[in-house]
């Protein structure tokens, strides 16, 4: 997201990602933990995950809910997200590596988890905002694949509805 607070040059918005490669629980729980030391620094706290394999999505959520934390979940993955930028694909995903197939076909210079290049999705986050709205209600994301909330998040950074 960080590509896109720079891209899109909001004044309104200050973007701190704390990495946390744990179960979304432990990530909610993390988070919850920082707003309480430092809640005047924040106005809005996200949590971004995948469903993947994970078994304590319902739990990350309903505590995310009671701590007044956002969550911006993909199901399967992240990846999902990316290839909405590019086009609009509503077959079920069973996995990542259903999806870096699709990715590797849009992105340019093929696509890489480790060296994400935001200029090749900074012209298109809008079109994917719209197609991932599409593909499920809001907060129903962990029920629905494939789905992504993403494009609450990228509203939130990049301004207002489209």
């Amino acid at each position: 997201m960080q590509g896109l607070t720079s891209s899109v040059r909001n004044p309104a918005v200050s973007v701190k990602i704390i990495e946390r490669p744990k179960a979304p629980s432990q990530v909610v729980a993390y988070t919850a933990k920082l707003l309480e030391s430092a809640a005047e620094e924040y106005d809005q706290a996200w949590c971004v995950f995948d469903v993947d394999e994970f078994t304590d999505i319902d739990r990350a959520v309903t505590e995310a809910g009671r701590h007044g934390i956002e969550i911006a979940l993909s199901n399967p993955c992240f990846e999902l997200w990316l290839l909405l930028h590019f086009t609009d694909h509503r077959g079920h995903a069973p996995s990542y590596a259903h999806l870096v197939p699709h990715l590797n076909r849009h992105a340019a210079g093929g696509y890489s988890k480790t060296d994400l290049d935001f200029r090749s999705y900074e012209g298109t986050w809008r079109e994917a905002v719209c197609r991932a709205r599409e593909l499920a209600p809001e907060g129903k994301e962990s029920e629905v694949n494939p789905s992504t909330g993403m494009w609450r998040l990228a509203l939130a950074i990049g301004g207002p509805a489209v």
